[in-house]
Order: structure tokens, then sequence, then C-alpha cells
């Protein structure tokens, strides 16, 4: 319906690649990334909501521009989430990674149009586990941690 109502011609991201990205472990070391995975593993909290309320377009390379799912408000647990494993992550001697900006969002879809911020009924889920994705030519789950108390 979005994908219409703003004329992309954009291929839609398939439902099971959809993610918010919390850090990106691209260049560490396989020492830093057992380093990760330990900080992930000893990581406990509890399953929580999220909800995104308008849809944007980033910036990009030309022709290449995401289209997205963002929030403020109902992003809130999230972004205390991510702080949160930042810290078990700088604790295991990544500040580096835990240091970088963050802006909460799902992509939709890549397209050479940009669109501004454009409202949309809420679109809500309990997260309930995080997880390591390879994402080099495709997306492979490394490992999966559930949340809870």
């Amino acid at each position: 319906m979005l994908k219409r109502a703003h004329r992309f011609d954009g291929k839609l991201i398939a439902a099971d690649r959809l993610h918010v990205s919390l850090f990106s472990l691209t260049g560490l070391s396989d020492r830093q990334i057992c380093a990760a995975r330990e900080a992930a593993t000893c990581f406990r909290t509890e399953p929580f909501e999220v909800s995104f309320d308008r849809t944007a377009s980033f910036r990009g390379g030309p022709g290449n521009r995401p289209f997205v799912l963002v929030g403020e408000k109902g992003l809130r647990r999230l972004q205390a989430f991510r702080q949160m494993l930042a810290a078990a992550l700088t604790r295991s001697g990544l500040r580096r990674l835990a240091n970088t900006n963050f802006t909460p969002h799902v992509t939709l879809l890549y397209d050479v149009r940009s669109v501004d911020d454009y409202p949309v009924e809420p679109i809500a889920w309990t997260v309930a586990e995080f997880v390591l994705v390879h994402s080099m030519k495709g997306h492979h789950h490394l490992e999966r941690w559930c949340l809870r108390a």
C-alpha cells in the first residue's frame, strides 16, 4: 500500500529479513566477535514492546535511498535496551563498537525516489529475542538469545 502510494519501484525487503540493527560487527576480529557473543550471553532483560509510527526515506547512494519505518515514543525501550547492551559490550572491551550512533528503523525497501516523513498507524510487536546475524551475501543467523528477566 505505501509502496504504491509513494510510487516506489524498489523491491520490498522479504519479511524474514526485516530487522532493527543494533550494532555492526563489521571489521571485528574473531576474538572480538567471541567477546561480543559472551557479552550477549550474559545480558539479561525482559521482553519489551516497540512501536513504529512513521515512514521516511534515509539518505543513501544515488538511486539507493532506504525507505524505512521510524518512530519516537514507541522506541524508548528499544533505545534503553541498546544502551544496556552497549554497556555489556564496553565491559567486554568493545567500547568502540558501543559508542556508535543509533537511529532505530526497519528498512522496507530501497528506491531511486525519496519521500518526507509520513505518519502511519503504529506497527508494534514484542521484542522477545535478539540475534547475531552475518549479513554478507544473505542473512545467516549465527546465534540467538531469548529475553528474560
